[in-house]
């Protein structure tokens, strides 16, 4: 059977990426490459891999690509958490109180639920 193995996610700095991710899911860094790093330890690995000119996804009023979905216990408490660790709100929540979405440092959308 086929399955998922990692997702790759385009970045200017997968270090610094790779480490924000590490605090919010947990896991461990591989890779002394300076241009691609690896988050494994979850269901489905991450990897960073950076890419000249980077861009961040314009949202809400453009395309957002993909965005990750994290399960978390308490939703008030992982959103304080992930803020402090330098994820931002975007002003547009289309998830009333079932959902927040935010961006990653690097600008990148996920949403946060409980679950």
């Amino acid at each position: 059977m086929n399955r998922i193995s990692g997702i790759v996610i385009d970045c200017a700095n997968p270090a610094e990426l790779a480490t924000f991710y590490q605090k919010a899911l947990g896991g461990d860094i591989s890779g002394d490459d300076p241009g691609f790093a690896t988050l494994s330890g979850g269901p489905v690995g991450l990897s960073f891999q950076r890419v000249p000119g980077y861009q961040p996804p314009a949202w809400p009023h453009g395309t957002k690509q993909v965005h990750l979905d994290l399960a978390v216990d308490n939703l008030d408490t992982a959103v304080k958490e992930l803020l402090a660790l330098g994820a931002t709100r975007p002003a547009e929540q289309p998830g009333g109180d079932d959902w927040v979405v935010l961006r990653d440092p690097e600008g990148h959308l996920f949403c946060v639920m409980e679950g």
